[in-house]
């Protein structure tokens, strides 16, 4: 079990990113939504940023402590579902698809803007480190130690979060967002059958979490997402000279 102080060390540098990759994610799904014929999110007010409209107990408070004050390689969260009417859609079925995919397709476009953040700060300010606090390094101004390195720290953080939450959505289990996709793909009988399995969905996901140290199923997509984002960093970061040196 992970110390208090390293759970609010964590919280102060983690939440803010993982609200808004939670927030942006639900965001999508109803603006493409209501692009695909849809109003039924922006009619219930949650065509919004406003991160109150969004925020799940469960999801949104509840599930990110826990994953912070257990052992573990991941940060795992969600946001209240945005209702969706699929009889609003021009092409159901195809429509219901691009919905799914726009989540974690925001998620991977946060990731990158994260990234391209992190190095507009490295280019505007060479000197600055993360690693680096104010008693390790007196000369560090004001400025620095108390806005551009946390947001640096904020930015990596950010591609990280988005990037995991990307790749655990497109799992392809209801009523994730790959769950979604792989029934809309599937031919109708067999979408059918497999759309069954959302009611039980929510258990599926917390055996995954619990039995992962078995399955090693978000461990790996832990890794992987390690590895995407040390790629969209790496690029990033080579678009910026003199930035990695």
């Amino acid at each position: 079990m992970n110390s208090l102080p390293q759970i609010l060390h964590t919280i102060s540098y983690m939440g803010l990113p993982l609200l808004f990759a939670m927030v942006l994610h639900e965001y999508a799904h109803g603006w493409i939504a209501e692009k695909c014929g849809d109003p039924t999110a922006k009619l219930q007010g949650r065509l919004t940023m406003n991160p109150l409209a969004h925020v799940d107990p469960l999801g949104t408070i509840i599930m990110p402590l826990i994953c912070l004050i257990l052992p573990g390689g991941f940060l795992l969260g969600w946001a209240k579902p945005v209702p969706i009417n699929p009889r609003n859609m021009y092409n159901p079925r195809r429509d219901m698809a691009l919905v799914a995919a726009a989540g974690p397709g925001m998620n991977l476009l946060l990731a990158v803007a994260s990234a391209l953040l992190f190095v507009l700060l490295m280019t505007l300010n060479p000197t600055l480190s993360i690693r680096q606090t104010a008693v390790d390094d007196p000369s560090s101004s004001l400025v620095t130690t108390m806005f551009l390195r946390p947001i640096a720290v904020m930015a990596l953080y950010s591609v990280m979060i988005n990037v995991f939450l990307a790749l655990f959505n497109l799992l392809p289990i209801p009523p994730l967002d790959g769950g979604r996709i792989m029934t809309c793909l599937l031919p109708a009988k067999t979408a059918m059958i497999f759309a069954r399995l959302e009611p039980y969905g929510m258990l599926i996901l917390m055996g995954l979490i619990m039995f992962d140290n078995e399955l090693q199923i978000l461990r790996t997509a832990s890794i992987f997402a390690s590895g995407l984002s040390g790629t969209i960093l790496s690029t990033a970061l080579g678009l910026g000279p003199g930035v990695g040196e």
